[in-house]
């Protein structure tokens, strides 16, 4: 039995490598661990897992092409969703079209479900929450900070996070200051930065993705821009947002679609800590959630078999469609669009060279750090 994704190789300066490849690690871990269980049990028998690999070079329109051709050259009969909004747009269009079942753990624009497809499912928390638990924290804070600065990528994830976002500020009494979209493909945020300082707003967030999130953060501090909260819908999960900015990261929060602190648990994996040690041990670094997602992606397809007991890709479909579990990465169970509404969001903060969980209260592993120390100090 074969599935898809595509492969991303970590490259500096292409925009959505590194995230394609914690993708891709997530997708083999749980390849592994099936496969070394024996496989996935379907109508009392086992079938081993195999992936099928095409890099897209995170383009929608060569994405739309491989799975098509995955389709009806490699005869696939399930599809793992790519890496990004766009690229995922892109594939889900192909999969209605061929009436091949895909899950989405990558894809967060609530657009793709705006079609009226019924073969693609995301497990994750729709685009428009990513950062709203920032702002849900910030209200806690003691003095509370009100004003507030946007920066987002112009692509449809990130605009998607910013109107969440912006309409959540509107209605909860902060004071939105500066608000400014960029290309996605930019390489410099300099004059951005010389504007957000100029209104020394209180928090700082960005919508975009981890490249996105280290030239705002270089930006910011080459410019000593100071704020009380800075965060990101995508970059300080990733392990390489602390390597590639040392002490700077520290203090930096960012919206989380799973944390290692979570209590999450399920048949397969046990919980979230099991999955955590589990992984670490196999790729060296404690796992971000692209990671965990992308697993419990593969383990969605995996309940939906055996809840089909058959390997027929409609009825996987309709399976996936009436699907209602708990695994180690949260609830799953889709709406009529086929998103996951039900699972929320967490929010991290750097601590100390660390990721820790800072938000919901109930799930938090620590304090969070507020106001945000200088450069330099931090």
């Amino acid at each position: 039995m074969e599935l898809q994704l595509r492969q991303l190789p970590w490259a500096e300066g292409r925009r959505d490598s590194r995230e394609g490849a914690l993708t891709k690690e997530g997708y083999d871990f749980w390849k592994d661990y099936v496969n070394a269980q024996g496989g996935i049990k379907v109508a009392g028998k086992l079938y081993k897992v195999d992936i099928k690999y095409y890099d897209d070079a995170s383009d929608p329109t060569t994405s739309a092409k491989l799975v098509e051709r995955l389709i009806t050259q490699d005869n696939i009969k399930f599809i793992l969703a790519p890496y990004g909004s766009s690229a995922t747009a892109a594939a889900a269009a192909i999969c209605e079209k061929y009436q091949v079942p895909m899950v989405d753990p990558n894809g967060a624009a609530e657009v793709i479900f705006s079609r009226g497809y019924h073969y693609t499912f995301a497990i994750l928390s729709p685009a428009k929450k990513y950062l709203v638990g920032i702002l849900e924290l910030a209200q806690s804070m003691k003095p509370r900070p009100t004003t507030l600065a946007v920066l987002a990528a112009n692509d449809a994830f990130s605009i998607e996070v910013a109107g969440g976002l912006r309409d959540y500020a509107k209605g909860n009494g902060f004071n939105e200051v500066f608000y400014s979209e960029y290309p996605p493909d930019t390489k410099d945020v300099a004059t951005l930065l010389t504007q957000v300082k100029a209104k020394n707003p209180d928090i700082i967030l960005g919508s975009g993705h981890l490249q996105d999130s280290l030239l705002i953060m270089r930006a910011a501090r080459d410019q000593n821009v100071q704020s009380k909260i800075i965060g990101f819908s995508v970059g300080p999960s990733t392990p390489d947002f602390i390597t590639s900015l040392g002490g700077d990261a520290n203090g930096v929060m960012g919206g989380a679609q799973w944390t290692t602190a979570l209590t999450y648990t399920d048949p397969v994996f046990g919980s979230a800590q099991r999955y955590t040690r589990l992984f670490q041990a196999k790729y060296g670094h404690l796992p971000d959630y692209h990671n965990a997602e992308s697993t419990a992606a593969g383990e969605t397809f995996q309940y939906a078999m055996l809840k089909a007991g058959s390997l027929d890709p409609g009825k996987v479909r309709d399976a996936l469609a009436v699907l209602d579990i708990d695994t180690f990465y949260g609830k799953i169970k889709f709406d009529s669009r086929g998103v996951n509404v039900y699972k929320p969001m967490a929010v991290e903060q750097i601590q100390k060279g660390a990721h820790e969980t800072v938000w919901p209260a109930d799930s938090a592993n620590a304090k969070a750090v507020y106001p945000l120390a200088p450069w330099g100090k931090r």
